[in-house]
């Protein structure tokens, strides 16, 4: 990213806005609508629109708690992605209060939401949502929806449903749905820009729809641009490694430019060696932080073009089709806080390589350093490109007065494409134990070495690369069926049919000779379901009493059949009084990407075994350890019951404006897709549920009938590990198995109150969830653990207050995550709390002419420019994140 070319689209930007601002009189404007009154405006059109969470017209879905972000909000908020957008949603728990960002390594370069947070493998636990179908899924290991290839310019709405989905959706709706929903008319054309800057970082996004209505149809065409630099670690003082002067652990590395020597211990050569630090071999360690070195957060550009058409054929029978493409590319320079630069290097010297000079009379010794020297830079930038395509046409034909059926194809296609640098360790190996100049690297000053030398081992990569699609056709008919006292009985049945695939590769080597492992899985679902609403009294005495049902059979040709089925109530005692409930049970497919045709599914063969069981002879160490990783053809769908029981009021009279709304959830998650914890060793073993999961001193017989069939990486063969004495000491499956229990339950709540005044209208709101428990179990049968007391936050809250008079709109909203206990950390008892506080403010203009319909925007988020909150590990901050203070101004005109 170029900071003079966002430089000079702030110029523009800020003379807009003053240019608007000089000219502009005393008008009335249009300003954002009361809730109230766009509730009203939509009632009049429920009759046609599909709610999330039901199949049914002109209805919500009944038992359930839905939490809405309107066209206003989404604008409110200043989010220049959906995936910031979801972050203000307290529900959405990995997201909350943070500033979200892909990963940068093969295996999460999507950052996905998750309601609940209950865990997500390849899949993902949360479904999302294009106008109520499917997306296709990105990334090389992961198969869910990435939410930024829909800009937040094109919404009308987004819906989130945070109970189960499955009765309805099928597949990944545990925790919840997340249902983007897009403009669906509009007349003229708008044009939107807006920059943002904070310390070291800046943003820009463009906006640019184009619409028109007619008589019976629509069309809107809507280009949206966006790019933001990165964030340098050395750009924020709490991104750091030595954490003791906050009380916490030096976590810096010893992989610096100029390295460390390690000789061998006098004493014995399994015990520690002595340091010294480069250049001048003094005693004592060269330690480098690293997270100055790297990027804290990465550089994107995004390009999305989204456009939709509608029309009605004839009195019966209309068209609609919506189809996105959009493509995303980041930059970032190292790995992580904990994983470094990518360009450690290390190793032994010996007195065979011609720039080895001993310390003293040893033959040999280790060197700890880096090649930034070589690479002309602290650490490389590492790049990934991601485009994803979709298509949804349908038809709907009126059947009569009451029934209506719609057909609808869908089809998705993402490319992913991720390359990170790396060290080639066999050809520094190698060029180790070279033994002339024209072979050898010099470890102590790596500059000097033979740049053939250096160019076999810098130039070298982690390389991912994948093609997913997605195919559907589905067709649902819904009306009443007859008439009860209370109203009408409805039904909606509904046949679908789903294939998705995969094609990936995964390797490493030089740019133009990888040495590639590929694969490709492919599945497809045949589905039917229905849902049934009766009204079943409505009278002055008793109130009013609504029953749903529905249910959905889906039959897999990888992992069988499942059926889930979910009843919900709504009982008004009174006219502002709703208790509501619902139970019903969900699941999610293996990913294509966990499943045994993976891209990473191999038998990784570690020349050690430092992962023993207690009293193991000390000789094991040197033994080989053959870790079976990757997919696991044998995995079956993670499930979960889940039932919640909630209560809305929306009073009249003098409290008419309130609406508030309290939800018990109840989430019990079964079978969740994890690794086995084999890194931690003793304890591992003596836990009687892993057993299954490793073989101690594996026979030939036995190692061979566990890794049949699966390529081998890091030996010639396994027949090869046991030609000679030190034979493997453990075969340890950590391939994604169903492993894991998650029991969650909480309360939901909201709370609304606006009113007119004399000057316009103010409104306020809490809204927010509380977990009242959270136990988990690594493996079925294992004890409970208390995630409450292993860095768990309890509660999120956000919170707002704001006015409108006349053309000037203004509101301050207050995010807030909870502190947490860390009853096993390191130095530390609890991570604090993290509050931020976000200002929006907007003036709509009535300038006539060429200047008409003009509003001007400033956001600042994180106001107070607060920091994340101490944790004692590389990187140094838990429980939120943030780009730190945050302004944009932005320039919204209509045509």
């Amino acid at each position: 990213m170029r900071n003079a070319s966002l430089n000079a689209k702030l110029l523009a930007t800020t003379a807009l806005v003053f240019f608007s601002l000089s000219a502009a009189h005393a008008a009335s404007a249009q300003t954002r609508a009361p809730k109230a009154e766009a509730e009203a405006e939509s009632a009049a059109q429920v009759d046609d629109v599909v709610v999330t969470g039901t199949l049914l017209r002109g209805v919500a879905p009944t038992g359930t708690n839905v939490v809405s972000l309107a066209r206003e909000d989404v604008i409110a908020t200043g989010a220049a992605s959906s995936n910031d957008l979801l972050a203000r949603i307290p529900q959405i728990s990995n997201a909350f209060n943070s500033a979200p960002q892909p990963g940068g390594t093969i295996a999460l370069p999507i950052n996905r939401p998750n309601i609940r947070n209950l865990g997500a493998s390849g899949g993902s636990t949360t479904l999302v949502l294009l106008n109520g179908h499917r997306m296709v899924g990105a990334g090389i290991l992961q198969t869910s929806p990435d939410p930024s290839v829909i800009p937040p310019a094109v919404l009308e709405r987004v819906e989130v449903i945070p109970d189960g989905g499955s009765s309805i959706y099928g597949s990944d709706a545990i925790g919840g749905v997340v249902n983007f929903i897009t403009r669906k008319a509009f007349d003229g054309v708008e044009a939107a820009g807006r920059y943002g800057f904070a310390d070291g970082y800046d943003q820009f996004d463009l906006n640019l729809t184009a619409g028109r209505t007619w008589r019976g149809g629509s069309a809107i065409v809507a280009y949206t641009y966006a790019e933001h630099s990165n964030i340098a670690g050395a750009d924020r003082d709490y991104f750091i490694q030595d954490l003791r002067a906050r009380g916490g652990s030096d976590f810096r590395s010893k992989a610096c430019s100029p390295g460390t020597i390690t000789t061998p211990n006098p004493f014995s050569p399994l015990l520690p060696g002595v340091d010294y630090a480069l250049p001048g071999r003094t005693p004592g360690t060269n330690l480098c932080d690293e997270a100055k070195a790297i990027d804290l957060y990465p550089e994107e550009t995004r390009h999305s073009l989204f456009a939709t058409v509608s029309h009605d054929l004839n009195e019966r029978l209309a068209f609609d089709v919506t189809a996105y493409y959009a493509q995303r590319e980041t930059g970032r320079r190292g790995i992580s806080a904990a994983e470094g630069t990518g360009i450690r290097g290390g190793g032994l010297i010996a007195i065979t390589n011609p720039y080895f000079r001993p310390i003293g009379t040893e033959l040999g010794h280790n060197v700890t350093f880096n090649y930034a020297d070589a690479w002309g830079a602290a650490a490389p930038k590492n790049t990934s490109r991601f485009t994803s395509a979709g298509v949804t046409p349908s038809l709907t034909y009126q059947i009569n007065d009451d029934w209506r059926l719609k057909g609808a194809l869908n089809w998705g296609r993402s490319t992913n494409l991720v390359r990170t640098w790396q060290i080639n360790t066999a050809a520094e190996a190698a060029a180790l134990a070279g033994t002339t100049t024209a072979t050898a690297l010099n470890p102590y000053d790596v500059g000097a070495t033979n740049a053939d030398v250096l160019r076999k081992i810098i130039d070298f990569q982690s390389y991912g690369h994948s093609t997913q699609e997605i195919r559907e056709a589905r067709a649902v008919a819904d009306g009443g069926l007859f008439a009860l006292p209370a109203g009408e009985v409805k039904l909606a049945v509904g046949v679908e049919y789903h294939e998705e695939t995969i094609k990936a590769q995964q390797g490493t080597g030089a740019p133009s000779a990888l040495n590639l492992a590929s694969s490709s899985a492919k599945r497809d679902v045949t589905s039917v379901f229905a849902e049934i609403l009766a009204p079943v009294f409505d009278s002055p005495a008793y109130g009013a009493l609504d029953l749903s049902a529905s249910v959905r059979y889906d039959s897999y040709s990888d992992v069988g059949d499942t059926t889930n089925p979910k009843i919900g109530f709504n009982y008004r005692p009174t006219a502002s009084l709703t208790v509501r409930g619902n139970w019903g049970t969900s699941f999610h497919a293996p990913s294509l990407s966990d499943m045994g045709d993976g891209v990473d599914t191999r038998v990784q063969v570690i020349n050690a075994s430092p992962w023993l069981p207690a009293g193991a002879p000390f000789t094991d160490l040197f033994r080989p350890t053959l870790i079976l990783a990757g997919g696991n053809a044998n995995l079956k769908p993670e499930t979960a019951d889940t039932w919640s029981l909630g209560v809305d009021w929306r009073p009249q009279g003098a409290l008419e404006g309130v609406k508030a709304s309290l939800t018990y959830f109840n989430v019990a998650f079964e079978d969740a897709i994890g690794l086995a914890p084999f890194l931690r060793g003793a304890p591992f073993y003596a836990d009687p549920a892993y057993a299954p999961y490793y073989v101690l001193n594996p026979t030939l017989a036995q190692a061979t009938a566990r890794t049949a069939g699966l390529a081998v990486d890091g030996a010639p063969s396994i027949a090869s590990l046991y030609a000679g004495f030190l034979t493997p000491a453990v075969l340890i499956d950590a391939r994604r198995n169903n492993l894991g229990v998650l029991d969650v339950d909480g309360l939901d709540f909201n709370f609304e109150y606006a009113r007119p005044a004399s000057f316009g209208l103010w409104h306020v709101g809490l809204a927010g969830t509380y977990n009242l428990n959270r136990e988990s179990r690594a493996i079925a049968g294992a004890p409970k653990t208390n995630e409450f007391d292993n860095g768990a936050s309890r509660y999120s809250l956000v919170g707002s207050a704001g006015v409108v008079a006349g053309p000037v709109m203004g509101e301050l909203t207050v995010n807030h995550s909870a502190s947490a206990d860390m009853a096993n950390g390191v130095g530390q008892t609890r991570i604090g709390s993290f509050t931020t506080v976000n200002l929006f403010a907007a003036y709509d203009l009535n300038l006539g002419g060429a200047f008409s319909d003009t509003s001007v925007t400033l956001n600042v988020d994180n106001l107070f420019d607060e920091e994340p909150p101490f944790y004692n590990a590389a990187g140094g901050t838990a429980n939120g994140s943030t780009l730190g203070r945050l302004v944009s101004i932005g320039v919204r005109k209509a045509f």
